[in-house]
């Protein structure tokens, strides 16, 4: 080998790792508005990330409460009369409080007070336990829970970005998940 090809080869390799750092997503400064189901940065300031391993953990433990925010289809406002409408099902993590829909980058008002309740609910009022946000792999809305609830004031925000595909893929228990009652918008 060529000294020139060996510190091409040198030189590609020492690159390629920078390059992909710079292709994963970043933090962005507020809420992510669009695209939700895209992969999702590394890190929230502020939070702590989790793993499979460390989210079982708190959940084995019972250490933490788990907030499942995978937002729901909502009924088509003109379905024929008589038409059936069965929302999809939804299995989470056992436990869980699922607060649907409150991962969007904008809230509107009444869903705003619906997710600070919801979370009032699942810390049972102590903005310092812990909390676990979560939806599915690649969703920003976690993301997107978890900080604002970093926002609310809760200073033990755990993330856990691989949600209930990661859960799965673990072959972890789910149990099917009702959403906890919210406001009409």
């Amino acid at each position: 080998m060529t000294r020139r090809l060996a510190a091409a080869l040198i030189s590609a390799a020492l690159v390629a790792p920078v390059c992909a750092q710079q292709q994963e997503p970043f933090e962005p400064e507020g809420y992510r508005t669009d695209n939700y189901r895209a992969p999702v940065p590394a890190t929230l300031e502020g939070a702590r990330v989790l793993t499979t391993a460390e989210a079982e953990a708190i959940w084995r433990a019972k250490s933490g409460a788990f907030v499942d925010v995978l937002p729901r289809a909502p009924k088509p406002k003109n379905l024929p009369a008589g038409t059936v409408w069965r929302d999809a099902p939804r299995k989470n993590i056992p436990g869980s409080l699922w607060l649907p829909d409150t991962g969007y980058g904008a809230l509107p008002p009444a869903m705003d007070v619906y997710f600070k309740r919801g979370l009032a609910q699942a810390s049972r009022g102590d903005k310092a336990a812990l909390l676990v946000v979560y939806c599915l792999a690649d969703c920003w809305m976690s993301w997107n829970a978890a900080k604002r609830a970093l926002a609310y004031g809760y200073s033990n925000v755990a993330w856990y970005p691989d949600g209930t595909d990661g859960w799965e893929r673990a072959k972890l228990p789910t149990e099917e998940a009702q959403p906890e009652a919210r406001p009409e918008q």
